[in-house]
C-alpha cells in the first residue's frame, strides 16, 4: 500500500528532496508521497546569494514536480541563524547593518518568496531554530538576535502572512522533545500568541534515533505543544541507527538487530502520531530512501547511515511494513 494512501484520513505524508534526488528518487516520491520539502534549495543562501539576485530554478522545478502529481509544498525556511548569507547582515564594507536595515532586508526577502510562491506552498517553516539548546537563555545567539532584537521573530511571522494570507506559518526547531528546550520553545510560541503574532503551528523536527528520545518524552512534547491550540507538524523525521555520541564507522550493512529496532520505533512513532492527528496534520521525513540522507555525513564524516523506510534499493524494510502494520 501507498502511504499517502494508507495515512489519507491522518495526515500528509512528505518528503524532503533535493534537485539530485527530484531524479534519482522520482518514482518512488510520486508513488508514495504526497508532500514534498526542498531540504536546501528555498534557504536564504540559495534563494538570494546576494542582495540583487534571486536563483529560484531549482525551487520552482521542486514545485513544478509537485504541481504535476498532486503533492503539497511545505516552504522550508524564511530566517534561519545558518544558511544566511553575509551580505544580509553586513553594508558593502563588510560593517553591520543597523536594526531598520535588517528589518527591511528580512521584509523584501520574505515579501518576494511568499508572494512568488503564494498558493503553491501550503506552509512555511518561518523561524528555524532560534531557541537555546541549554542554558538559562530562551533564544539562541544569532546576528537576527544581535541586530533587531527579540523581536525579529514576531517580524517574520507578520512579513510572512502579510505575504501570503494563506499558508500555514510554523516556528520549527530540533531537540523538540528534550524536556529542557520543550519548554523553552513551548515558553516562545506562548509568548508570541500572547502578543498576537499570526502564527499557526510548531514543526517537530524528529531527528531520532534507535534509543532516543522516549516515546514518553515525545508524547508530553506533542501535549505540550498540542495544548496552545497550534497544528503541529513533523518536519524532518528520520531514524538514525547510531545515537549521537556513537562513532562508529565499520558497518557497511544495518544489522537484523538494528532493522528490528527501528521497526519498532517506527511503529511506535506512527501509533503515536494517529492518535494526536487531531493537531498533527503533516508528517515529513527528512529525505525518502536510504540511497541518500545527510546522516552519511553527521556527525560522523563519510560514515553511512539506514534512517527511513525504503532501502539503498528503494525497496520496503521492516520499518515500512511496520508502519503500515499502525493502521
Amino acid at each position: 500500500m501507498r502511504l499517502r494512501e494508507a495515512f489519507k484520513e491522518h495526515f500528509l505524508v512528505g518528503a524532503a528532496v533535493n534537485p539530485v534526488t527530484l531524479d534519482t528518487q522520482r518514482d518512488l516520491l510520486i508513488e508514495h508521497f504526497n508532500s514534498v520539502t526542498a531540504e536546501n534549495e528555498m534557504k536564504f543562501e540559495r534563494l538570494h546569494p546576494s542582495q540583487d539576485q534571486y536563483t529560484f530554478e531549482a525551487a520552482d522545478r521542486l514545485v513544478s514536480l509537485a504541481k504535476a502529481n498532486g503533492m503539497g509544498v511545505r516552504g522550508h525556511t524564511l530566517v534561519w541563524h545558518n544558511q544566511t548569507p553575509k551580505w544580509v547582515f553586513e553594508h558593502q564594507d563588510g560593517s553591520p547593518v543597523d536594526r531598520e536595515t535588517l528589518l527591511a532586508r528580512m521584509k523584501s526577502h520574505i515579501d518576494t518568496v511568499l508572494s512568488r510562491y503564494r498558493g503553491d506552498i501550503y506552509a512555511w517553516d518561518v523561524v528555524n531554530e532560534a531557541v537555546s539548546d541549554s542554558g538559562s537563555e530562551l533564544l539562541r545567539p544569532s546576528k537576527w538576535l544581535d541586530i533587531i532584537g527579540d523581536d525579529f521573530i514576531a517580524k517574520a511571522f507578520e512579513y510572512a502572512h502579510e505575504a501570503d494570507p494563506g499558508a500555514l506559518l510554523f516556528y520549527n526547531d530540533y531537540n523538540e522533545a528534550v524536556p529542557e528546550k520543550r519548554e523553552k520553545i513551548y515558553a516562545l510560541v506562548k509568548s508570541l500568541l500572547e502578543q498576537g503574532v499570526p502564527i499557526h503551528g510548531i514543526g517537530l523536527q524528529a531527528h531520532w534515533s534507535l534509543h532516543h528520545p522516549s516515546v514518553d518524552d515525545i508524547r508530553q512534547a506533542i501535549e505540550r505543544y498540542a495544548s496552545l491550540g497550534l497544528k503541529l507538524h513533523i518536519t524532518e523525521l528520520d531514524v538514525s541507527m547510531f545515537a549521537f555520541d556513537d562513532r562508529r564507522t565499520d558497518l557497511a550493512a544495518p544489522t537484523e538487530e538494528m532493522l528490528a529496532l527501528q521497526a519498532e520505533r517506527y511503529g511506535q512513532f506512527f501509533r503515536l502520531f494517529q492518535e494526536y492527528s487531531e493537531y498533527i496534520t503533516s508528517v515529513t521525513f527528512w529525505g525518502a530512501a536510504d540511497d541518500y540522507t545527510w546522516l552519511d555525513h553527521f556527525p560522523v564524516r563519510g560514515r553511512k547511515n539506514w534512517p527511513f523506510l525504503f532501502d539503498i534499493k528503494h525497496q520496503p524494510k521492516p520499518s515500512y511494513w511496520k508502519v503500515l502494520e499502525t493502521i
